[in-house]
């Protein structure tokens, strides 16, 4: 059985000190006791801080300085499309492949992506810089079919643009 000491040395050696200031700047945000609510942002801080993605370890060291049950991150953190809990590549590539981006071409873009990428969804390339995947919304209709590249929308694409997208990324 895991006591308090060990989660708390755990997690410290998880959260560093800036990493820490950034989770009580959102916590300080919500009232006393409702520490919950910062779960969204603090899971940002902490993959975006730990090579993209979300590990077991480091979700419960989480829901222990939030002070709350594991559960409660657990499922927020399999519930939104934007947190990984594996290993991904550099740069995440997110396909929407909902209807309005299907009836504009979203299906010639995936494609297009798998064959200059070699891989599939859910896969990441040989060398680690990109993790496809599909996604059923980013709630950009308007701009059909689009993509999400790291956290930069982009949208009307083509295979050109998506070429022109990957060439400056490479």
């Amino acid at each position: 059985m895991t006591t308090a000491l060990q989660l708390t040395g755990h997690r410290d050696q998880l959260f560093n000190q800036v990493i820490r200031q950034q989770l009580d700047s959102w916590i300080s945000k919500y009232p006393p006791g409702q520490s919950q609510s910062a779960v969204i942002p603090a899971l940002h801080i902490l993959q975006d801080s730990h090579d993209g993605w979300l590990s077991e370890g480091l979700m419960r060291a989480l829901a222990d300085y939030l002070e709350i049950p594991a559960i409660s991150v657990f499922e927020v953190a399999t519930f939104y499309t934007m947190f990984e809990l594996k290993p991904v590549g550099k740069h995440k590539i997110s396909v929407c492949t909902n209807i309005s981006c299907l009836l504009c071409g979203s299906e010639e873009i995936a494609n297009h992506l798998q064959k200059r990428l070699g891989i599939g969804f859910g896969q990441t390339t040989a060398d680690g810089k990109f993790t496809l995947k599909e996604v059923e919304c980013l709630g950009a209709c308007v701009g059909a079919p689009m993509l999400l590249l790291d956290r930069q929308y982009h949208e009307h694409l083509t295979p050109d643009k998506v070429d022109a997208l990957l060439g400056e990324v490479k």
